[in-house]
């Protein structure tokens, strides 16, 4: 059952992937990445990495993806005129180079092999991250912190030095 799961998942992620990059309309193309990004979080529950699906549920799909459909809102990239296509080139260029990347993909595969996976059953969860996280990387997670605070602070003193003004 958990093999016809992967499949239908990983179909639906191949395919909405490519609706991204195929749709005219920028909205459509936000809302096929939604659900590319909710099929990416059922793949990782597969893999026994909740905390990763979660965090792809919450920040990318969440997050990311409203960012996405406010810009384009704000912008009214939707009304924006088409222009023709002036490189047929890159149509050619575009397939060459996604050749590639599946002949590289199929070849780490085949060196890989079929051995067994290298992490625990435990490694994505989300006890084990929040156990290494406050141990053995306690100073880089606080480092981090403060750097995000230092930018939120930035950016709201470059904000009130542009309404005052």
């Amino acid at each position: 059952m958990e093999m016809v799961i992967f499949f239908i998942l990983a179909a639906v992620a191949v395919v909405t992937a490519i609706a991204v990059v195929a749709q005219r309309s920028a909205v459509r193309s936000a809302l096929f990445l939604l659900l590319n990004f909710c099929s990416l979080a059922g793949l990782y529950i597969l893999l026994n990495a909740q905390f990763v699906a979660m965090v792809q549920i919450i920040l990318y799909a969440g997050a990311i993806v409203v960012l996405f459909l406010f810009v384009v809102m704000l912008l009214g990239l939707e009304r924006a005129e088409e222009s023709p296509d002036t490189r047929p080139y890159q149509v050619v260029a575009g397939g060459l180079l996604g050749a590639l990347l599946l002949a590289g993909v199929v070849w780490a595969i085949v060196l890989a092999g079929a051995g067994p996976a290298s992490s625990t059953a435990t490694a994505g969860s989300v006890r084990s991250i929040g156990a290494a996280l406050l141990t053995d990387f306690a100073v880089p997670f606080e480092l981090a912190s403060v750097v995000l605070l230092v930018a939120i602070v930035g950016a709201l003193v470059l904000a009130k030095a542009k309404l005052e003004e």
